[in-house]
């Protein structure tokens, strides 16, 4: 089978198109054959040798497709269903995948499977975030300061199904669109220059009861002087250090969090995929793409996904 394989740290064009052995599912997995696979902001951090999975190795964490086979034991999937991936045990930029019984999940018929490769990751991070860590409440204000992402568009959806007021912010009018679009109350251009002025005045002063943060480095000292009183901000991203003023916290009783969605509990990510489960039902999640790609060029994949002006997820498709 054809699949990405890094067998060195370095820039996007670490990344290699390669003919590897094709995996075979072992007891309670399940070999899945992949339509598209999801790019994330971590699979970069971890080609960049900033987190350093063992080498050589096939980039990838979400996916979507087809079950090709099952090993001894597994009864929840079998071959032919349509499922999406959580995590595989094997590198999801590829032609198939391997991933346990637990992280194969159905993917609806009305779910494309472009769009099942930007589940997991975003819409697990943006549930966690709400409902595990701040514990986001109907009636509160939610500011996402980088709402037209993957993980951005989910949270939009998510507080808007759990009854938050949404504020949202991108860098450019198509960004801005998407983001009213899929569930945004009022959406601010955090390039503009006070910008920040217009958050608190569109809360009467206020500020965010919860603030979910996808560039902490850059905007965490900023957000600090939004928060509400007992506000909470969940720093999602971060690539580099940030210096904050803490009477900003000391003065509301407020709180950061960080979160890693690779420390989820797996009770926790059973719940995650049953409120993915039931909002993908009822139609109040609907990931967005907003780019698809051939598997071989993951190298450019890899400089999208961090390029500013965010739109959806980007996909690769074998």
């Amino acid at each position: 089978m054809k699949a990405i394989v890094v067998r060195q740290y370095g820039d996007p064009d670490v990344m290699k198109l390669e003919e590897v052995a094709r995996p075979e599912p072992g007891p309670g997995q399940v070999l899945v054959r992949v339509r598209a696979a999801g790019v994330n902001p971590a699979d970069t951090y971890a080609r960049s040798g900033l987190t350093k999975p063992a080498l050589p190795y096939t980039p990838g964490t979400d996916a979507a497709g087809v079950v090709e086979a099952v090993g001894a034991g597994v009864a929840s999937v079998k071959p032919e269903d349509r499922v999406y991936v959580a995590r595989g045990v094997t590198g999801t930029y590829a032609e198939y995948t391997l991933v346990t019984e637990a992280g194969a999940r159905p993917l609806p018929e009305k779910i494309s499977f472009a769009q099942g490769a930007g589940l997991f990751v975003p819409y697990a991070t943006a549930f966690r975030a709400l409902s595990q860590i701040s514990h986001a409440k109907a009636g509160e204000t939610l500011l996402i300061h980088g709402a037209s992402g993957g993980v951005g568009t989910a949270a939009a959806q998510f507080g808007r199904a759990m009854g938050l007021r949404v504020i949202g912010t991108a860098g450019t009018d198509r960004g801005r669109e998407l983001a009213l679009r899929e569930g945004v109350h009022h959406v601010v251009d955090h390039r503009s220059a006070g910008y920040q002025e217009e958050i608190l005045r569109v809360t009467g002063g206020r500020g965010a009861d919860v603030i979910l943060e996808m560039l902490a480095n850059v905007n965490l000292g900023a957000d600090l002087k939004l928060l509400a009183p007992r506000g909470r901000v969940v720093v999602i991203g971060s690539r580099g250090d940030v210096t904050v003023t803490p009477r900003d916290l000391m003065g509301r009783d407020a709180s950061v969090h960080g979160m890693l969605l690779w420390n989820i509990a797996p009770e926790d990510a059973a719940s995650a995929h049953a409120a993915i489960a039931a909002g993908l039902e009822n139609g109040t999640l609907r990931p967005v793409v907003g780019l698809e790609l051939p598997l071989k060029d993951a190298p450019q994949s890899h400089r999208k996904v961090l390029e500013p002006g965010a739109y959806g997820k980007i996909v690769l498709v074998p």
